[in-house]
């Protein structure tokens, strides 16, 4: 994870702070991912404050590696069958 945090002394369940450190985001962006359910998390305590579990987040950076990988893939066909559509002969 990030050198600024070190992982053992986090616990289960991280702050919205320490995840927006741990993703180098802003405490707003991380804010907005919970809201909108991408990274899913939990209110605790009678002040309802937000708390991420540690898996959850490591599962979710996993995924959105996966959805780069993806997309990577997905351009590079993309680009690969041009040719095809504009209908520039192929070499034999």
């Amino acid at each position: 994870m990030n050198d600024a945090i070190p992982a053992a002394s986090l616990g289960r369940f991280l702050t919205i702070a320490d995840t927006a450190e741990l993703l180098s985001i802003s405490m707003t962006q991380t804010y907005a991912l919970v809201r909108s359910g991408e990274l899913p998390a939990i209110k605790v305590g009678a002040h309802g404050h937000w708390r991420v579990e540690r898996t959850v987040l490591e599962s979710y950076i996993d995924a959105m590696y996966e959805q780069t990988r993806r997309m990577n893939l997905w351009n590079q066909s993309t680009y690969a069958d041009v040719a095809e559509f504009v209908g520039e002969p192929r070499e034999r």
